[in-house]
């Protein structure tokens, strides 16, 4: 088989590949019920290149050496992470952007889908209220999509070359924000973490003394992040008082919307992230529950002019852009990036509204369930109003806490469920997400008895 693709004619070969391949995917999905989130152990193929290249025949059987040692999030056991199933669409998506080629650094390279990512994100800007001269790019994860707002915000302050500058976001944030501090030059001291209160929010009390400290040290704030859905608790930081806030102090405002800013889609559901529009830069992940294949974020801001004005060096190896748009190379820092929005238009057209709205009260309503039937006898529950929950013993040591959250982990994958084991505060706890579609009440009754007699 010629490995490219036939510009002239039909590639018969490619067709048969690919509907093996489809056949081959379809089963897994098919098989992973009964398998487990986890497999129990997996054998790697030949990872080298052999000196000739190999038959489409030997390429499917070491593709499928890796399907079966791989994670299902399809399965209604995987509660781990924030790592839903794919929807069908999207899954067409990658395979048509994969096919397609094209690149999101020019125009000239990804004409239909250039323009279809600015429109995209100019959509989301509206759903999400940032404002008539808000626009978007789409970067590869939450943690890039939050480095470049805080890039952003340092050139906006005019403090790109003060060593002292400092951003303010509370103890729970996202732990990219450590990694950042770090790619811009500044010093652990520059990220200046916040107390959060008995629900795991942002203390605002404290955000205006700990302010009020490094001004007194001579020092300067670029951008106060807050959060909407932390990772442990998916508790929501008070969105609308931190832009009050920073609109007195004319700091930059960030929302970290990677877990919950999905939910400003849906009128059923915005109340629960009020005040992201007061954002003047947002970071969304719509691969964390949507179903929208990895990865899938976006970086949105109120003026998409501070994009450019950041990050735009000019390409002077294409050809410019008609009117008042930059091309994708400029709007961020990576240049050469896939059509990762193709899969996200695919997936949002095959849900619709009502699709996207029955997806975040679907996995509200199951968080809502788990937590009414766990022990809150035995178990200290803690909780936002997304689709996260965590626990731990009540009357158990640190020490205790540790032992009993491994023990139980294993006990509960041995029974097909996959929790995560977070550390919170002092100890660690077992965290559930729930936005798996494909689990059903009947599942959450199981986990719960088994979580409920795991401690006598």
């Amino acid at each position: 088989m010629d490995p490219f693709a036939s510009p002239q004619n039909l590639d018969k070969e490619l067709r048969s590949l690919l509907a093996q391949v489809s056949s081959n995917l379809c089963d897994w999905f098919a098989e992973s019920a009964s398998k487990g989130p986890m497999p129990y152990s997996f054998e790697l193929p030949e990872v080298y290149p052999a000196k000739e290249g190999v038959s489409n025949d030997v390429l499917l059987s070491e593709l499928q050496l890796l399907m079966d040692g791989s994670y299902r999030p399809s399965h209604p056991g995987s509660l781990a992470h924030l790592d839903p199933p794919p929807l069908s669409a999207s899954i067409a998506g990658e395979l048509i952007c994969a096919g397609l080629n094209n690149n999101l650094l020019a125009d000239e390279l990804s004409p239909s889908l250039s323009s279809l990512e600015r429109n995209l994100c100019k959509w989301f800007c509206h759903k999400l209220g940032l404002g008539d001269l808000s626009g978007g790019v789409a970067a590869s994860g939450g943690s890039l999509s939050n480095l470049m707002a805080l890039v952003m915000a340092r050139n906006n302050s005019g403090l790109e070359t003060d060593p002292k500058a400092v951003f303010f976001a509370s103890h729970d944030c996202h732990v990219s924000f450590s990694k950042a501090f770090r790619i811009m030059g500044l010093k652990q001291e520059s990220l200046q973490k916040v107390s959060t209160d008995e629900n795991g929010a942002l203390n605002i009390s404290s955000l205006r003394t700990s302010l009020n400290k490094i001004k007194s040290q001579g020092k300067k704030c670029f951008a106060v992040v807050a959060t909407a859905g932390t990772t442990v608790r998916g508790a929501i930081d008070p969105l609308s008082e931190i832009a009050k806030f920073c609109k007195k102090e004319n700091v930059w405002f960030h929302v970290d919307g990677s877990i919950g800013g999905i939910y400003g889609l849906s009128e059923m559901t915005s109340e629960i992230v009020q005040g992201l529009g007061f954002a003047d830069s947002l970071t969304i992940n719509p691969q964390k529950l949507l179903g929208i294949p990895k990865t899938s974020s976006l970086l949105l801001v109120a003026n998409k002019n501070h994009l450019s004005s950041t990050f735009s060096t000019g390409l002077p190896y294409v050809e410019p852009i008609s009117g008042n748009d930059f091309h994708g190379g400029e709007l961020g820092i990576q240049g050469t990036r896939s059509a990762e929005t193709l899969k996200l238009w695919i997936g949002l057209r095959q849900l619709g509204e009502e699709g996207i709205e029955k997806i975040l009260l679907g996995s509200i309503k199951r968080r809502c369930y788990l937590e009414s039937i766990i022990d809150r006898s035995k178990f200290k529950i803690i909780s936002g109003p997304l689709h996260l929950l965590a626990f731990t013993p009540i009357n158990y040591s640190s020490s205790q806490a540790s032992d009993w959250s491994l023990k139980t982990r294993n006990f509960l994958l041995a029974n097909k469920f996959m929790l995560s084991r977070p550390m919170y505060g002092d100890r660690y706890y077992l965290k559930a997400v729930m936005g798996n579609p494909n689990t059903k009440f009947d599942d959450l009754k199981m986990l719960a008895n088994l979580i409920n007699h795991s401690i006598s």
